[in-house]
């Protein structure tokens, strides 16, 4: 039997009634959350099963209950053709309903949730040091890559929002809310910091979003996540999008999702079509060298490494080679790590080696390849840092440098993340290494990188010059790519 809509303060959105849960009853502390799905990937838990059935896809836009300003940006930016994470959430989501989505990233999930929270909370009002909505994230990267990617749509519903989190000026943030911001995206850090000092509170909270959830138990916010989940408004509205799916993020889905519409894609699956995978076997003394190839290739390429003083001396290593390289890592303050992302995505800098920190979070227009200098030590770490690329149908490659003594667990890593990749031993200058890489002799004259364009300078210049930057890339790639479905051009960033 299918129940009236979870308020949000708000009257449901005409066609929002079918399938919504609700009333403004309290929900229990603690709540099975459906029925037990199929049996899950080793290391997962079975996905609930919704006892409620859910709404069929939309398969476009125009066919949602999406207020019109929002179709209209949508249609401005080329957004045309949902990807099935939207179609099948959307709908659900605009009805109130709860939502699991499991999909690897660049799936589409930063505007699954964005445009039906937006249009749930359109024409309201939030109170001073009052949100509407709430979007946890687990770091600061992907806090911003939120923030821009659901902006637009929230300047056309005259939606205010504040991105909350560390590294930056708690005063500034505390002004925003203090202004009134009907969303607010955060890291639980600094939210919770916020909250202790009187600057906000979560009582009017309807629609809350926990984006990469599983990064969030990964790095022990489970805590201070519960607790946040804990002042939000008990009847309202949940969604959870989590690349895979641990013990630990199966406790959050029991607690606070209430019969979950459940959207399930395989995090090792959907990128055997538009991702390559190649583990190139180096030795030792030529590691370095085959690095430095690849990264003075004609085109951008993302690397990574395990701690902050291997990337400090590799893009020193590379700016003395003549190879235009920046460093990315959690030793730099945030206004230096914002940029150093806008030097990359400008094509200011051609090659970023970084640590875990941009594993998960940013995204770099046509970026097509992901270079493990060294391999990471854990399949969840593999899979999110080659979904740097390849993202929205679009083409790319992950390349894993491998030394003789990390074979063996070279092979137990891919093997637990479901992927078969193409194996070669190459030496530098090899033609193998060239095909798959792109790699080449670099100049050896000495570069330097001026100081970029801060961020917040470049996200005011709009969508116009973002488009520009888009073909811009376009000449910076390397080898074609292939093209995914209408509308994914616009949509990269929005993930």
């Amino acid at each position: 039997m299918n129940r009236p809509t979870r308020s949000t303060g708000r009257p449901a959105r005409q066609g929002q009634g079918q399938g919504g849960r609700g009333g403004d009853r309290p929900r229990p502390r603690s709540r099975p959350a459906g029925r037990p799905g199929a049996q899950a990937p080793t290391g997962e838990f079975a996905l609930p099963v919704s006892t409620t059935p859910a709404l069929p896809p939309v398969e476009t836009f125009a066919g949602m209950d999406l207020p019109a300003p929002v179709l209209s940006t949508l249609t401005r930016n080329g957004v045309t053709e949902p990807f099935p994470i939207q179609a099948a959430t959307l709908p659900n989501a605009l009805a109130g309903r709860d939502v699991l989505g499991r999909g690897r990233t660049g799936s589409g999930k930063t505007l699954a949730f964005g445009l039906a929270l937006l249009a749930r909370i359109t024409g309201q009002r939030a109170e001073s040091r009052q949100p509407l909505a709430l979007v946890l994230v687990p770091t600061r990267e992907l806090a911003q890559q939120v923030t821009d990617a659901l902006t637009p749509y929230a300047h056309s519903t005259r939606l205010r929002m504040a991105t909350v989190v560390g590294g930056m000026s708690i005063g500034r943030q505390a002004g925003a809310l203090r202004s009134g911001a009907e969303v607010v995206v955060a890291t639980p850090g600094r939210l919770k910091d916020l909250i202790e000092r009187g600057d906000c509170r979560l009582d009017q909270v309807g629609i809350t979003v926990l984006d990469e959830a599983d990064q969030m138990a990964d790095m022990g916010f489970m805590p201070q996540v519960t607790a946040l989940l804990q002042q939000v408004r008990p009847e309202g509205q949940r969604m959870l999008f989590s690349a895979t799916l641990d013990r630990n993020v199966d406790k959050l889905v029991r607690r606070f999702l209430s019969d979950p519409v459940v959207h399930s894609v395989d995090p090792s699956a959907g990128a055997v079509t538009t991702m390559e995978h190649h583990v190139l076997h180096v030795s030792d003394a030529d590691k370095r060298t085959a690095a430095t190839h690849i990264a003075a290739r004609d085109g951008q390429v993302l690397m990574f490494m395990d701690t902050k003083h291997a990337v400090d001396r590799m893009t020193r290593h590379l700016l003395s080679n003549g190879v235009r390289a920046a460093a990315l890592h959690g030793g730099k303050s945030q206004p230096q790590r914002n940029r150093t992302l806008e030097q990359f995505k400008s094509g200011h800098a051609t090659a970023l080696v970084a640590t875990n920190v941009a594993a998960r979070g940013i995204h770099v227009e046509g970026l097509d390849l992901v270079v493990n200098i060294d391999p990471p030590t854990d399949h969840k770490d593999y899979l999110h840092r080659g979904g740097r690329t390849a993202r929205a149908g679009e083409s790319g490659s992950v390349v894993t440098l491998v030394l003789p003594n990390q074979r063996r667990d070279m092979s137990r890593l891919m093997a637990a993340a479901k992927i078969t990749a193409q194996s070669a031993h190459v030496q530098p200058g090899d033609d193998e290494l060239t095909r798959v890489t792109g790699a080449r002799t670099p100049s050896g004259v000495p570069v330097t990188i001026a100081a970029p364009t801060p961020a917040a300078d470049q996200r005011q210049r709009g969508p116009a010059a973002n488009r520009g930057r888009r073909g811009q890339s376009q000449s910076r790639r390397g080898p074609a790519r292939r093209s995914g479905p209408a509308g994914s051009s616009a949509q990269r960033s929005a993930r």
